[in-house]
């Protein structure tokens, strides 16, 4: 069980997460389009046939590798783990339908009226990940606050 210790930093013993293992029939094929929704690079010496492909993130001593295994069962239930992807700059709407055009498709929508929300997404073996405000969206909402909050306080 977790400490109820108010310091959430990890501790230099603790484990890190090196790789999120992805069990898939075609680990070549939905590599790439990893690689282009996350726009990661594939592992150096990936080839088509391999039955394990990366995805490998701007430092991997510090980043998660996504690594894609073949196996022979499909997938039959929602993802118990999934990630949710937040884009830097494009907006979320313009994500979703880059990763649409790359491959995925929508399965829901978790908008609400004030724009905050999410999409929710399967990418091109039915793996579930969803897409959130971009950090530009966000910093906008919360400057929009801010003043909000200024101009009825007076400050």
């Amino acid at each position: 069980m977790p400490s109820q210790s108010s310091d959430w930093r990890p501790r230099a013993s603790a484990s890190r997460i090196r790789h999120i293992s992805i069990d898939c029939a075609e680990p070549y094929a939905l590599a790439q389009f990893w690689a282009t929704a996350t726009g990661w690079s594939l592992g150096p010496g990936d080839k088509p046939d391999d039955d394990e492909v990366a995805v490998v993130g701007p430092d991997p001593e510090t980043v998660p590798i996504l690594l894609f295994i073949r196996v022979p069962e499909g997938k039959t239930v929602k993802n118990r783990l999934h990630l949710d992807l937040g884009p830097a700059e494009t907006p979320r709407d313009e994500e979703v339908k880059r990763l649409i055009a790359a491959g995925a498709t929508r399965v829901a929508d978790h908008i609400w009226p004030d724009g905050r929300g999410w999409v929710v997404l399967v990418d091109p073996e039915g793996n579930e990940f969803c897409i959130e405000s971009s950090d530009a969206e966000i910093a906008a909402r919360r400057a929009q606050a801010a003043a909000s909050h200024a101009e009825q306080t007076g400050g």
